[in-house]
C-alpha cells in the first residue's frame, strides 16, 4: 500500500519540466509563422522540433518512471474526484504522446531544415493531403493538451485555495507537507 504523502522529487521535476516544455512549445507553435521567412523562422521551427524531441524523451522517461514502479505517489482521492483526476492525468499523457508523435511524423512528411545545418528529407514529398491531416492532428492535440493542462492547474489551485486538502503541495517543489 502506498503511504507517500507527496510525489517523489524526480516525479515532481519531470512534471514541471514537462509543463514548461508544453507551454514553450505551444507558444512557439502559435508564433512560428509570425517570424520572417528565412533564418528567423527556420530557427524558431528548429527549436520547436528540438524541444518537441526533448518533450518526447521526457514523456517516455515519465512513463517508465511511473509505470515501472519507481515513482512514489500519494493515494488518489476516493470516489469520483479521484477517478476524474486519474482520467485527467491519463488523458494528458495520451495527448503529449499524440502531439509529439504527430509533430515528429509531420517533420518527416514535410522535411525540414534544422538551424540551416541539417536538411531532413521528406519521406512523402508529394502527399500534401497526409501532411495536412497530420498537421491538423498535431495542432488539435496540442490545443486540447494546453486546455486540459490549464484545467488541471485550475483544479490544483481550487484544491489549494478552496478545499485546502494539500493536493497542490504534493506536486509543488519545496512545499512538501507544510500547512
Amino acid at each position: 500500500m502506498n503511504q507517500a504523502t507527496q510525489y517523489d522529487s524526480r516525479s515532481i521535476r519531470l512534471h514541471w519540466i514537462s509543463a514548461l516544455l508544453v507551454l514553450c512549445l505551444w507558444v512557439a507553435g502559435q508564433t512560428i509563422d509570425a517570424f520572417p521567412r528565412g533564418t528567423p523562422r527556420i530557427t524558431v521551427r528548429s527549436l520547436h522540433i528540438c524541444f518537441g524531441v526533448v518533450l518526447g524523451l521526457v514523456v517516455l522517461f515519465r512513463l517508465y518512471w511511473r509505470f515501472g514502479g519507481r515513482s512514489e505517489r500519494p493515494n488518489a482521492d476516493p470516489g469520483l474526484p479521484g477517478r476524474l483526476a486519474h482520467a485527467m492525468h491519463d488523458l494528458l499523457y495520451l495527448l503529449m504522446v499524440v502531439t509529439v508523435g504527430a509533430g515528429l511524423l509531420l517533420t518527416l512528411l514535410r522535411g525540414d531544415n534544422l538551424f540551416n545545418l541539417y536538411k531532413i528529407t521528406s519521406i512523402a514529398p508529394d502527399n500534401k493531403a497526409l501532411r495536412h491531416d497530420v498537421k491538423e492532428v498535431h495542432e488539435l492535440a496540442a490545443n486540447l493538451m494546453l486546455a486540459l493542462a490549464l484545467l488541471h492547474a485550475a483544479a490544483a489551485v481550487w484544491h489549494h485555495r478552496i478545499v485546502k486538502d494539500g493536493v497542490l503541495r504534493r506536486m509543488w517543489p519545496g512545499l512538501g507537507s507544510r500547512a
